[in-house]
């Protein structure tokens, strides 16, 4: 079982998700609203923005604050197996969240 850092010390099991996209389409809008009113959608974003939706292979999909590219290096550092610190919330700047210092 391998953990990805998703932003804010939250983990997933990324062996578990099947995509990771960008909320900006009116499809995902509308994947992410009808997981919100089954009761599947887990919000990870500790009240910012939306810059990654995970979808996984239960129907979950998964909220977070981090952006795609960060979650992607993230991963690369996974499968590579590179050292996992820089994959951890230490190694964060402010704009792997998308703000500014």
């Amino acid at each position: 079982m391998k953990l990805v850092n998703i932003g804010f010390g939250n983990m997933v099991c990324i062996d578990r998700v099947i995509a990771i996209v960008v909320p900006e389409s009116a499809p995902i809008k509308r994947i992410v609203q009808e997981s919100k009113d089954r009761g599947l959608c887990i919000d990870a974003t500790y009240g910012r923005k939306t810059r990654t939706v995970l979808i996984t292979d239960t129907d979950h999909v998964i909220l977070s604050a981090l952006k795609p590219e960060a979650l992607r290096r993230r991963l690369d550092t996974i499968d590579t197996g590179t050292d996992p610190a820089a994959a951890s919330d230490d190694a964060d700047t402010e704009d792997d969240f998308g703000t500014e210092n």
